[in-house]
């Protein structure tokens, strides 16, 4: 792909600096501005944070919102899906008009990473890029009755929303109209072919920049101190830390020795130090609630070994931060830390049941916990992998070949 581009990126979440959808927003525009012309619209919310950043390239923000009273309904997730969805149709009005004057190449739908939520920018006479998105991802059934009644009811809500987002006229349009649809994993991929979209592509929503991959290489390997296992994620069911809380305990009782730490807050806090107790583990655990991500970064530095069992996760952006800064990681095999962790990186568990998870967790524990040439191995075995798949520069490269793709199909 030589010649420059017109290209209109669509990022309701984008914030410089930040992880998860907002860092999804951000994190394309840099390596793309750098050759081609950009356009990003996004809401005025974002600005204070991006004009404090240097902008990178080319890059032109164009600020939506909806009007001040539509605010009144954009309380709680239902009241801010509600709110966007509405965007996106606002957001299509204010890029008509911009693309009559600009006559973009490409445009490309960044955020929100949902793959049952529409993009009406899908309409615009250019070549249409849904993603990635995600969100096909479930539990799987036979851990559902670990949920609390809170959890459950989420969950059928949740199931409830995507399947009226698959019969959506406006999804299916989107879906549809896409030249090319990145699909964060493969059980997404499967939803976003089964609704239409022709050409589909897995692309992971996660990555680190330049500056983060050097910062988290510099951490050094611990060679001191008690055996340390970190989970970090906001306290909800479908984070799964009961189940590592279990097979840590499992593992203290087969004569492992360590800690878990655990840093981040949520509905799920109260339950999991009551898990604790009840275990016997509590002066064991230790729960830091939610930090600043730099002092989360300080954390990880003093632990061997991070847990992620979460049972539904897109993206899984701490396990490639884990992996930046030497650390293995021990996932279950779902997901978004599925694709991100592989056996060279860590040890992915297979779940066919919570008692099954637990005990296969306890045992990786134990053998990350006496094996430090294994460790040392995914230590080195963990930076190569980020740097060489999940950089943003190299995501970057992998998106020039998409827009290729879109482009040598037929117009939408």
């Amino acid at each position: 792909m030589g010649r420059l581009l017109k290209i209109l990126l669509s990022a309701y979440a984008c914030e410089p600096g930040q992880g998860s959808e907002p860092g999804v927003g951000w994190n394309w525009i840099k390596p793309l501005s750098r050759s081609h012309e950009v356009w990003v619209i996004t809401r005025t919310n974002n600005r204070p944070a991006i004009d404090a950043a240097v902008v990178p390239g080319s890059a032109r923000f164009v600020y939506c919102d909806l009007p001040g009273w539509v605010l009144r309904w954009k309380k709680g997730k239902p009241g801010i899906l509600v709110y966007y969805y509405l965007w996106q149709f606002q957001a299509f009005l204010v890029a008509r008009k911009l693309h009559a004057t600009v006559r973009f190449d490409v445009v490309h739908h960044v955020t929100f990473v949902k793959y049952w939520m529409p993009s009406f920018l899908s309409l615009l006479s250019a070549r249409f890029i849904w993603g990635p998105v995600g969100g096909g991802e479930s539990t799987p059934p036979a851990f559902l009755p670990c949920y609390s009644f809170r959890g459950r009811i989420y969950e059928r809500l949740r199931d409830i929303a995507r399947s009226l987002g698959e019969i959506d006229p406006f999804v299916l349009m989107t879906a549809r109209r896409a030249a090319v649809g990145l699909a964060t994993t493969n059980q997404t991929a499967a939803r976003v072919r089964s609704i239409g979209c022709r050409r589909v592509e897995l692309f992971p929503e996660a990555g680190l920049t330049a500056e983060e991959i050097h910062a988290l290489a510099a951490v050094p390997l611990r060679e001191n101190g008690a055996f340390r296992i970190l989970s970090v994620g906001d306290l909800l069911h479908l984070k799964g830390f009961e189940l590592s809380l279990r097979a840590f305990a499992r593992f203290l009782s087969q004569g492992g020795d360590g800690e878990y730490w655990l840093i981040g807050d949520g509905p799920e806090r109260r339950r999991l130090a009551g898990v604790a107790v009840a275990l016997g583990v509590q002066t064991k655990v230790r729960l830091w609630g939610r930090l600043p991500r730099s002092e989360t970064l300080l954390k990880l530095a003093e632990c061997d070994v991070l847990a992620h069992p979460s049972l539904h996760d897109s993206g899984g952006w701490v396990c490639l931060e884990a992996m930046a800064a030497g650390r293995p990681v021990v996932c279950l095999d779902l997901g978004g830390p599925g694709v991100q962790v592989t056996s060279e990186t860590g040890i992915k568990v297979v779940p066919r049941s919570p008692g099954q998870v637990i005990a296969d967790m306890a045992e990786a524990f134990k053998l990350l916990s006496t094996d430090t040439e294994m460790r040392t191995r995914m230590c080195a075995a963990g930076r190569r992998r980020v740097s060489d798949h999940f950089s943003w520069d190299r995501k970057s490269e992998a998106a020039r070949r998409i827009y290729e793709l879109a482009l040598k199909g037929s117009p939408t």
